[in-house]
């Protein structure tokens, strides 16, 4: 029988390391020593005869091979709290808390209803909903960090069921420069104004979606402040339409015609990250939403 060299604890620390940039702030992250750090990071590049890491200056760099050692070690670490996590979910009738990542481009007052209709039969399981941007968003469902997550994103490999649709529209102050320009505005004209953009939850923001290409751009937490910044006449922005509608009728924001294209339509899907290890009442959140929602069409990308 086969038995491995290494150790899950050893991979972990290896993926620390790289993660919090350095031993030092790893050490104080697992609240461990630094030499211990330095020890088993050693013994795993002795054990494997592999170098994994480079150390210049005071940080520590992945080497070719270390990059491809430390991305299939985060599958197998995943695998082994998944399995515990599923084990765990085998001991237990109904979890005792459900935590749901929801998307700010979702229009939330599509989930309040599935959330009364679940309410009765939650069984005192508390909920905890926190809101998610961009790539915040999507490492919620490759990292499980959350049970349920509302997505307009699927990452590869994993499932969802579409339960709503939106789009995002560019728009700005009625008198703002951009919107006194005649006809659809030209890309080249809009990278030159301030475009507001929210904030990216993840821990490791990859600014890879969505038109960022002004110039300038000031970044804020929340539509709201956005929307406060707008109708002060700062900047331009791409914000949901069921933010925004009622804005742009009242004629206190012009949303602007773009050459191409002026909107970003949206599927926002529910997806299950560890569907295996789901309980029952996350299963019966996950249907709920599903059953009031106007889709009935997996996807998979």
């Amino acid at each position: 029988m086969y038995r491995a060299k290494t150790t899950i604890e050893q991979w972990r620390i290896l993926q620390a390391v790289v993660d919090f940039g350095g031993y030092a702030h790893a050490a104080s992250h697992l609240n461990k020593s630094q030499s211990s750090l330095n020890h088993a990071v050693a013994k795993l590049q002795d054990q494997l005869d592999v170098k994994l890491l480079e150390v210049k200056g005071r940080k520590a760099f992945l080497t070719e091979a270390g990059e491809v050692m430390l991305r299939r070690s985060r599958h197998l670490t995943q695998n082994v709290r998944d399995l515990e996590e599923l084990a765990a979910n085998i001991n237990q009738d109904w979890e005792p808390e459900i935590t749901m990542a929801v998307d700010l481009a979702y229009p939330k007052k599509l989930l309040y209803p599935a959330l009364k209709t679940f309410y009765p039969e939650s069984r005192g399981s508390r909920l905890r909903i926190i809101e998610t941007v961009l790539t915040g968003t999507e490492e919620a469902i490759t990292e499980g960090w959350a049970d349920l997550v509302i997505s307009p994103m699927m990452p590869r490999g994993f499932l969802g069921e579409p339960i709503a649709e939106c789009s995002l529209h560019p728009v700005c102050h009625p008198q703002h420069e951009l919107a006194s320009l005649e006809g659809p505005v030209d890309l080249n004209d809009l990278q030159q104004h301030l475009q507001l953009v929210i904030k990216d939850t993840s821990k490791t923001p990859n600014e890879k979606q969505g038109w960022l290409k002004s110039e300038q751009r000031w970044t804020v937490s929340s539509f709201e402040t956005a929307i406060d910044l707008l109708l002060e006449n700062i900047g331009f922005c791409w914000l949901p339409d069921f933010i925004i509608a009622h804005l742009v009728a009242e004629k206190s924001l012009h949303r602007l015609a773009i050459k191409g294209s002026s909107l970003r339509p949206l599927i926002c899907y529910v997806v299950k990250p560890k569907p295996d290890s789901c309980g029952p009442g996350t299963n019966l959140l996950y249907q709920t939403l599903i059953q009031q929602s106007a889709f009935n069409t997996s996807f998979q990308e």
